[in-house]
């Protein structure tokens, strides 16, 4: 018998703050447009469940956003889930591009953005 609230999706009843040990905040300051990806040692080690989808995708760089989007967690979910990665010398954070000096975006960032974009 199904129950009143099954609407017959397999969604996962697990809340992201749960994932994340009700943390909110990184010690790592991280963009939505920095890229990430597995470290030497991301590849050989085992990591916990609810880090190794994010280690599983990151064997391209990938975004922040791309990877919140691709486990469909909310960004700040996405966001400690690879500082904690980081720090344990998981996932390497790539540097990301800054504004050009008359503060125009720069064309590195939006190639990314753009290139992201078609991938979704």
């Amino acid at each position: 018998m199904r129950d009143e609230f099954d609407d017959g999706d397999d969604v996962s009843l697990v809340r992201p703050y749960s994932r994340t040990g009700g943390r909110t905040r990184t010690t790592i300051d991280l963009a939505l447009e920095t890229l990430v990806s597995v470290s030497g040692r991301g590849h050989r080690s085992v990591v916990d469940p609810d880090h190794q989808p994010v280690v599983d995708l990151c064997t391209q760089a990938r975004s922040v956003a791309e990877i919140a989007a691709l486990l469909a967690v909310p960004l700040g979910v996405a966001r400690i889930l690879v500082a904690d990665l980081a720090q344990e010398g998981l996932l390497s954070v790539h540097d990301t591009a800054t504004p050009q000096a008359d503060g125009a975006p720069s064309m590195v960032l939006m190639e990314r953005v753009l290139a992201g974009l078609h991938r979704l």
